[in-house]
């Protein structure tokens, strides 16, 4: 067995001299741990938040969108786009067109952005999943479009669920000069009637914003006749989605752009990772502080067992493995700190997972969720588990490289 690891661990679970070295190096241990386990169950919870958000973007937003790297819009019939087409891995093919508009109900009016989407809308995404109301998706008849509405807009508005009146829509003419006589003369309009649903996607971006209708109404209001600013794409169960945006890519060339959903919400997520980063890094500062009780624990211990460096000294024992005893000792309480820490933070993670101990207060239904969202990812476990045993091990090197030489010298002198 390792000479200088076997007296370690004698001397971790061994009774002291002074019932206070036991005292100090438990207090080493849990504090440790402690920051261990802030450090799982913070990451737990961005993780969380993170998946959360991916799960409302998820039934808004397509697998796979084509976008033109320049200008707004495209034609989808241009021979790259016609050989995206023909991909045998595409289940869905739906073309989008965008645009901002002026939209007035009554005597109050804002900015909206108009969404025109084909029938096979509804199958490309989860859209029914976050409709409200009475109503269901319904772009079009033989008679009128029809508008859905995000539930912030519905509010601005004052429209209600369903809004009796029609929905004013105006937006510029295309590449025409306004005509200060008769300025309502240089815009289109036209009307969108209520289906009787509105969307909810919890996030502002769209819920406070956008406007979904029928393609068809959009090219009309916008002056296009072919051109879409993107096209959606869901693949087929199985496929790899990574895989086929990359043949998509070399096929389409530098002119267009293709993302995935996380693509498409890239500054979103770029933030909270960087919230995420940001936390990490102040909670592994806060695991240096808590590892100055290892530094004062070994400190204690070097005075506590200088009889024993002396009898091993007087044995033939070298400095470097004298001072190799101690620092295996400050490695050994950091590593069994890191265990519990994950331990426990991974048993606190389950337990709110489960039973959702911490909420997140309000109760009024003010919040998306009633807990704080955990999601444990192994990777972060290892991550955890590195950065506590690395600072841990720095953390005791240089006091027990310090404090062994000063307690060697006075021994030798003696």
């Amino acid at each position: 067995m390792n000479l200088p690891f076997y007296i370690a661990r004698r001397y971790l679970f061994s009774k002291k001299k002074h019932n206070a070295i036991n005292i100090i190096s438990a207090v080493s241990v849990c504090g440790v741990a402690l920051a261990t386990l802030a450090l799982v169950c913070t990451l737990s919870v961005f993780n969380g938040f993170q998946d959360m958000v991916a799960g409302f973007f998820t039934a808004f937003d397509p697998e796979l969108k084509i976008t033109v790297r320049e200008g707004k819009v495209f034609d989808p019939h241009e021979s790259h786009v016609a050989q995206i087409h023909a991909m045998p891995e595409i289940e869905v093919w739906t073309e989008t067109l965008e645009e901002n508009a002026m939209v007035q109900y009554k005597d109050r009016q804002t900015m909206a952005v108009i969404k025109g989407v084909e029938d096979n809308f509804e199958q490309l995404t989860a859209i029914d999943s976050l409709l409200y109301g009475t109503g269901k998706f319904v772009l079009n008849d033989s008679v009128v479009d029809y508008g859905i509405l995000g539930v912030e807009l519905m509010s601005e508005l004052g429209t209600g669920i369903q809004f009796v009146d029609p929905l004013q829509v105006y937006a510029p003419k295309r590449n025409a000069r306004v005509n200060m006589a008769n300025p309502a003369a240089s815009f289109n309009s036209d009307y969108l009637f209520s289906p009787g649903a509105v969307f909810i996607v919890n996030q502002q971006k769209y819920d406070a914003r956008y406007i979904l209708t029928s393609l068809g109404f959009a090219r009309c209001l916008f002056d296009y006749d072919t051109e879409v600013s993107a096209i959606e794409i869901k693949l087929k169960p199985g496929s790899n989605i990574d895989a086929v945006e990359k043949k998509m890519e070399e096929i389409l060339g530098e002119r267009f752009v293709v993302q995935n959903r996380y693509e498409q919400q890239a500054d979103v997520f770029r933030i909270m990772e960087i919230e995420k980063f940001i936390s990490y890094l102040f909670l592994t500062f806060i695991l240096a502080i808590a590892c100055f009780n290892v530094i004062g624990s070994l400190s204690m211990l070097i005075l506590d067992k200088r009889d024993d460096v002396e009898t091993l000294r007087n044995l033939g024992a070298g400095d470097q493995l004298i001072t190799r005893i101690f620092l295996f000792e400050g490695r050994m309480i950091s590593v069994f700190g890191a265990s519990m820490g994950i331990v426990l933070g991974l048993l606190l993670c389950f337990l709110q997972q489960k039973f959702g101990l911490i909420s997140l207060g309000g109760g009024n239904g003010s919040f998306v969720v009633d807990a704080y969202p955990v999601s444990v990812h192994l990777t972060d476990v290892l991550l955890v588990f590195v950065t506590v045993i690395a600072v841990g091990f720095l953390s005791v090197w240089y006091p027990v490289k310090y404090l062994s030489r000063r307690l060697l010298s006075v021994t030798s002198s003696e």
